[in-house]
């Protein structure tokens, strides 16, 4: 590693999610990489924080965190540790654009960083829903992607709600519909694990989904038709610029 790394000015390590490996991991790479260069980590539970703990150089280190699958999707959520200087934050943006990708900076270290929290918020609802046989495991598929997916594809839930508002935009929302979606909340599913009886149901009801597709057919079909969903974006950016 020590030569592999002795001129790198980015490293992306993806190692194991154990907070001693990782530990030793930064520690190593702090040692054996150009002190101005960047250390990125892939890592989805562990904090900047905790693995730059042992560094001599922690201000280069941040969280690089790419969204599943990190080949297609742009999406990399940039989150600084205790010790993390804003010009490192700056510099790992600036590189994950460069090639790209969507970064953003996450401005506060929370565990699992924002995407996932958000992907497991709205899980915790469908588990709930078919927990409560509201949905079977198909229909809440369908919900999502035929749904609310299909515009957040396009616009994120806040610009998404400007356009909910009506000619009064974002101001009519929160003064005449906030607080009935706010309502809803108290509505909303609060399980905090996975019944035994609900795991098999999901089990049972994505093998029927899923059909006779093995894994491989079906992450085709996803990369597939994100690339598309990618290019199609990527049109409608470059004509929204020349309108």
């Amino acid at each position: 590693m020590k030569k592999a790394l002795a001129d790198a000015d980015l490293v992306q390590e993806n190692g194991p999610e154990r907070k001693d490996f990782k530990i030793k991991l930064f520690s190593d790479m702090d040692a054996a990489t150009p002190p101005e260069s960047i250390i990125a980590s892939s890592s989805s539970g562990l904090t900047m924080s905790v693995m730059q703990s042992e560094c001599k150089h922690p201000e280069r280190c941040v969280i690089g965190h790419p969204f599943n699958p990190p080949h297609v999707i742009p999406l990399v959520e940039v989150v600084a540790g205790e010790k993390t200087s804003p010009d490192a934050v700056q510099r790992a943006i600036a590189f994950y654009a460069s090639i790209g990708k969507k970064p953003i900076q996450v401005r506060k270290e929370v565990v699992g960083h924002v995407a996932n929290r958000l992907q497991a918020a709205l899980y915790r609802e469908i588990v709930h829903l078919i927990e409560q046989g509201v949905l079977d495991i198909a229909d809440s598929d369908a919900a999502v992607c035929w749904g609310p997916g299909l515009r957040w594809g396009v616009m994120g839930p806040n610009l998404l709600f400007h356009l909910g508002g009506g000619q009064g935009g974002i101001q009519h929302f929160m003064e005449h519909l906030s607080g009935p979606l706010a309502s809803w909340w108290k509505d909303l599913g609060t399980i905090t694990e996975f019944s035994p009886e609900v795991k098999q149901k999901i089990i049972d009801g994505v093998m029927k989904e899923a059909g006779n597709r093995s894994i491989e057919e079906l992450e085709r079909e996803r990369d597939n038709m994100l690339l598309e969903l990618l290019a199609t974006r990527s049109k409608g950016e470059e004509t929204s610029k020349t309108a």
